[in-house]
C-alpha cells in the first residue's frame, strides 16, 4: 500500500488530467516547490520546463486554444508579473489557462508582521499577485489551508471552462502539500449559461426580421464559436440559411476552410479584394462569436445598424441590446426559424476565390516586380502556401503567429483546416508565435509552421531552445527585414519609399544577428535564404522527418512592404 499521501497539487493535478491536459509548463521556485515535485512524480502530466516566463506562458495560451485547457506553473511575484503580458492575452483572446502559483507560507506571514521582514520576491503585499491577476482573469483565488480546496479548486477549472479564460490558483507555500481528499472520477464540464425566454424571444424576433428583409446577407464568425464548441451549430446555420461567411483574424479557421460558403478571411483593409467588396455590399451581417477590435473601426462604423451580434458578453439587433441571452442559445434559435422558413436555404452564388497565385502575385510589393528572385512576404506565402497544399500537408500543420506584418499577409491565405490558425490578432503581441510554437505543436499534436517579425523573434529567441528540448520539429521562420515594419508603418510610411531621404525611425531598426550560429547554441537546424529559389529548396528540406525545431532565416529587404500593410498604413 502506498503510504505517499494525497496532497493539494495532487488534487489539482488529477482534476487537469481529467480534462486532457497532459502537459503543464513550468517555472521553478522555492514557493512553489511543494506543486513542482508532485508534478515531477505525477503519473500521466509531465512537466514542460521552459526558459522564461513569458516562452512557459505563451506555451500554456496555445496549448489552452488546441486542447481546450493549458496550465502553467510559476514562482511567486517575479515570475507571475513577468507572465502578467502572456495571460493578458489569453484573457482577452479568449485561451482557457490555469495559472498556478504559491505565496509565501502561514510561517513566513507571522515573521513577516512581527519582525517587518520583507520576502523575497514581494512587494510587502503578499496579496499583490491575486490583486494583479484578478485584472485579467475570470476567478482567482489564494488558498491559506487546504480545508474546502477541493470545492475552491474545483470552482476555479469550472470558471475557466465556462468562460474560456484564464483563472489563478495559488496556495501558501505548505498547503500544495498538505493531505487532501481525492476528486470525483467524473471531469468537471463548463456550466451553459441559460437565456431568460423573453428576453431570448424578443431577440430573435428583432433579429429575424432584419435577417428576412436583408438582399445581400453574410455571416461574420468569430473565435467565441469555436472556443465554446459551436462550431457544428456555425455548419448547420450556414446550410440552413444559405448564407456565404467570413471570419475575423482571430476567428480564422472556426470552421474547415475547404467549405464552398467560405469567401475568405476579413481583415479590413488587408482583405483579398473581393472580401472587402462584399462585407460591404452586405445589408445584413450576422456576426457569431467576433471580437470586434479597432482593427474592425470602418466595419463598426458603417454596419453597426445592420449587424446581428452574438456573443458572449452581448446580443444585439441593430441598436437593440438584448441582456440575460446566451448566445449559444441564440444561435440554436435562429436555426430553428431558419429550418421552419420555406424562403431558406437562399440560393448564394459560390465565392469567386482567387485563383493561384492570387492573392499573393498582386499584394506583393510591386517595386520588386523586375526582381522575380528577391524574397517578399507576399512570395513566402505565394510559395510556402503551394508547397503545403501541394505535398499534402495543410492538415498537419497550425499556423502560429504574433502581431506582425507577416500576419496580415496570413489573413489572405485559404484551405487551412479547422482550428490550424493561432494569432494574436486582438491583444496582438509581438513575439507571441515563437513562445506558442510548443504549446501550439504539443497541444494540437500537428506541427507548429510559425511565422515570425524578426523584432518578434529577438524577444522570446529562447523559446527555440524549449523546442530543442522537447524534441518537437516545429518550424520558425524569421522575415529577416532588420527594422519593425508594423510599428514603421503606423509611425512613418515614408520610409518604405526609395532614396536615402527616406529612413526609418532609429527605435525601429534592430540589431544585426547571426541567426544560423543561434540555432547551432540552442540545438535547432538553421537555414537561410535570400531569394525563391532557395526558400524552395529549405521547404524541401522541411519535408524530412526530424527530431529538432527548425529555425529558417528569410531575408527581406527592409523597405519590401506588402500591399496587406501599405493599404492599412493609408487608413
Amino acid at each position: 500500500m502506498d503510504a505517499t499521501p494525497f496532497t493539494v497539487a495532487d488534487y489539482l493535478l488529477t482534476r487537469l488530467k481529467q480534462l486532457n491536459v497532459t502537459e503543464v509548463f513550468q517555472i521553478p521556485g522555492d514557493y512553489v516547490k511543494h506543486f513542482t515535485q508532485a508534478l515531477e512524480h505525477f503519473d500521466g502530466v509531465r512537466a514542460i520546463g521552459a526558459v522564461n516566463e513569458l516562452d512557459a506562458a505563451y506555451a500554456a495560451d496555445a496549448y489552452g486554444r488546441t486542447r481546450g485547457l493549458g496550465a502553467v506553473s510559476l514562482q511567486y511575484g517575479v515570475s507571475t508579473f513577468s507572465a502578467l503580458n502572456a495571460i493578458a492575452g489569453a484573457y482577452v483572446e479568449r485561451s482557457p489557462v490555469v495559472v498556478i502559483s504559491a505565496t509565501p507560507g502561514a510561517d513566513a506571514r507571522k515573521i513577516g508582521s512581527m519582525y517587518g521582514v520583507l520576502y523575497h520576491h514581494s512587494t510587502g503585499k503578499l496579496d499583490a499577485d491575486q490583486a494583479v491577476y484578478e485584472h485579467v482573469t475570470v476567478d482567482a483565488e489564494t488558498l491559506s489551508s487546504s480545508e474546502g480546496a477541493p470545492e475552491k479548486i474545483d470552482r476555479l477549472l469550472v470558471a475557466a471552462l465556462t468562460h474560456q479564460r484564464p483563472v489563478y490558483i495559488a496556495c501558501y507555500k505548505e498547503v500544495w502539500g498538505e493531505p487532501c481528499p481525492r476528486p470525483s472520477k467524473q471531469a468537471l464540464q463548463a456550466q451553459v449559461p441559460q437565456s431568460e425566454p423573453l428576453a431570448l424571444a424578443n431577440a430573435v424576433e428583432q433579429a429575424w426580421t432584419q435577417i428576412s428583409a436583408a438582399k445581400q446577407p453574410l455571416i461574420l464568425a468569430g473565435v467565441e464559436v469555436l472556443r465554446h464548441g459551436l462550431s457544428d451549430l456555425l455548419q448547420e446555420i450556414i446550410d440552413a440559411s444559405g448564407f456565404l461567411y467570413t471570419t475575423t483574424s482571430l476567428g480564422k479557421t472556426v470552421l474547415d476552410e475547404k467549405g464552398s460558403k467560405f469567401i475568405g478571411t476579413y481583415a479590413d483593409a488587408a482583405s483579398i479584394a473581393s472580401v472587402s467588396e462584399q462585407v460591404k455590399q452586405a445589408d445584413c451581417v450576422l456576426t457569431l462569436g467576433a471580437i470586434i477590435t479597432d482593427d474592425y473601426l470602418w466595419f463598426i462604423e458603417n454596419k453597426y445598424a445592420q449587424m446581428v451580434l452574438a456573443t458572449t458578453e452581448q446580443i444585439r439587433a441593430g441598436y437593440f441590446v438584448y441582456p440575460g441571452v446566451a448566445m449559444q442559445d441564440f444561435m440554436q434559435a435562429l436555426l430553428l426559424r431558419f429550418k421552419k422558413s420555406k424562403a431558406y436555404p437562399i440560393k448564394t452564388p459560390k465565392p469567386k476565390l482567387p485563383v493561384y497565385p492570387e492573392p499573393w502575385l498582386s499584394n506583393s510589393d510591386p517595386r520588386w516586380n523586375d526582381k522575380p528572385e528577391t524574397l517578399t512576404y507576399n512570395r513566402f506565402y505565394q510559395h510556402s502556401m503551394k508547397f503545403l497544399a501541394d505535398h499534402k500537408m495543410l492538415d498537419k500543420v497550425v499556423m502560429t503567429l504574433g502581431v506582425s506584418s507577416a500576419m496580415y499577409v496570413a489573413t489572405n491565405a485559404m484551405g487551412l483546416t479547422k482550428n490550424s490558425f493561432i494569432a494574436s490578432a486582438a491583444w496582438q503581441c509581438i513575439g507571441f508565435e515563437t513562445g506558442a510554437a510548443c504549446g501550439t505543436q504539443l497541444g494540437s499534436g500537428k506541427r507548429a509552421w510559425t511565422v515570425a517579425g524578426d523584432g518578434g523573434f529577438m524577444m522570446v529567441c529562447q523559446s527555440l531552445s524549449t523546442l530543442a528540448r522537447n524534441n518537437l520539429d516545429a518550424v520558425i521562420f524569421v522575415m529577416s527585414n532588420g527594422v519593425y515594419a508594423i510599428e514603421q508603418v503606423y509611425v512613418d510610411m515614408t520610409a518604405f519609399e526609395p532614396g536615402p531621404e527616406h529612413q526609418f525611425d532609429s527605435f525601429d531598426i534592430l540589431p544585426k544577428w547571426d541567426y544560423m550560429a543561434l540555432a547551432q547554441a540552442y540545438g535547432a537546424k538553421g537555414y537561410r535564404a535570400s531569394t525563391v529559389t532557395e526558400l524552395n529548396a529549405v521547404l524541401l528540406e522541411l519535408k524530412k522527418p526530424s527530431k529538432q525545431p527548425t529555425l529558417v532565416e528569410l531575408v527581406i529587404p527592409e523597405k519590401v512592404l506588402p500591399r496587406q500593410m501599405y493599404r492599412l498604413g493609408m487608413e
